[in-house]
């Protein structure tokens, strides 16, 4: 039987190597097949709302990920989650949102969730979505936002040290007790490259490669 194979669907280089490294350490051996339109996330800085032309965009490259023979389709942007499932009805394979899978299960472990992001739209569209989640689960949260915009800047700017330490920086603001949400996948390797462990802390290329796997082979087996 030949290999899963997998599309990706990024808006920003920064999203590349957290998820390659992702499915690299989950330890199966599938094809990863790579589309990107990093105009997107400039786009969506500038304007801070996702337009229709943005969604034409996505299901674009989505359409040229399913033409090329993949079993499953992987979004790795947080920000355009909520129109995912629109995009996933036009598909003719599995299609999974970046962080759905992580805010199912941050939601499932905690009452109180607190969302770290790097980019201005991934804050409130990442709470929308938890707080969506835990009405489906008939469930209580608490969800608190930070945004962290000097960290985007500095990894635009090449200074991933900087990033990494904004970031561990607002982790260490929160409450042990509370579920910490990574929003972004660019945001992973602020905890991912460190020894210190954060067991409070979620990240959604860790908990979607397994989540897409799944579905790919859920898929394959109909």
């Amino acid at each position: 039987m030949k290999k899963l194979r997998i599309g990706l669907i990024h808006a920003t280089m920064n999203s590349v190597s957290p998820i390659l490294d992702a499915f690299s350490s989950y330890g199966e051996d599938v094809e990863l097949v790579n589309f990107m339109d990093e105009g997107l996330i400039y786009a969506l800085n500038e304007t801070n709302e996702v337009t229709t032309r943005m969604i034409m965009r996505l299901t674009d490259l989505a359409g040229k990920a399913a033409e090329s023979d993949v079993d499953a389709i992987l979004f790795t942007c947080s920000s355009f989650t909520p129109y995912v499932s629109d995009i996933a009805d036009l598909m003719p394979v599995p299609v999974l949102s970046s962080d759905q899978s992580m805010l199912e299960r941050a939601v499932s472990e905690s009452d109180n969730i607190y969302v770290i992001a790097t980019i201005r739209a991934a804050g409130p569209t990442t709470e929308r979505i938890i707080q969506q989640i835990a009405r489906e689960q008939e469930k209580d949260v608490t969800v608190r936002v930070q945004v962290v915009t000097e960290a985007f800047a500095a990894l635009q700017a090449g200074d991933v040290a900087s990033h990494d330490q904004h970031i561990r920086e607002a982790i260490q603001s929160v409450r042990a007790s509370d579920t910490v949400v990574l929003a972004q996948y660019s945001m992973a390797r602020a905890v991912t490259n460190e020894t210190t462990p954060y067991p409070n802390v979620l990240t959604g290329p860790s908990v979607s490669v397994e989540a897409i796997i799944n579905l790919a082979k859920r898929g394959r087996s109909k």
